[in-house]
C-alpha cells in the first residue's frame, strides 16, 4: 500500500487509552495533511469533528444528517443525539 489515496477506519479510538487516542488522531491528522482522504467512522463525535471537512450522521442506516464543517450547525446534531 504505498501511497494510498483513501484510508478508511471504523472506530480508531475503540477501546484505546486516552494517550493512545491522542497519539492516533495525531497520526491521521497529519495523514490527512499529506493529501490522504480518509474516511472515518467514529461514535465519539468530539474526536470526529476534530477532524472532518465534511460529517455525515447515520440513524438507521440512512443519512439523516450532513454538512460540510464550515457551516455546521451544533443544534442540527444536538437534534438528532437528543430528540429535540
Amino acid at each position: 500500500m504505498l501511497k494510498p489515496k483513501l484510508l478508511l477506519l471504523d472506530e480508531p479510538s475503540l477501546g484505546l487509552s486516552p494517550i493512545a487516542i491522542k497519539e492516533v488522531f495525531h497520526e491521521i491528522k497529519k495523514l490527512n495533511q499529506e493529501g490522504i482522504s480518509i474516511l472515518i467512522v467514529e461514535q465519539n463525535i468530539h474526536l470526529a469533528l476534530e477532524l472532518c471537512n465534511r460529517i455525515y450522521v447515520l440513524q438507521s442506516g440512512k443519512v439523516a444528517y450532513e454538512e460540510k464543517k464550515e457551516s455546521l450547525k451544533k443544534e442540527g446534531l444536538k437534534d438528532l443525539y437528543f430528540g429535540h
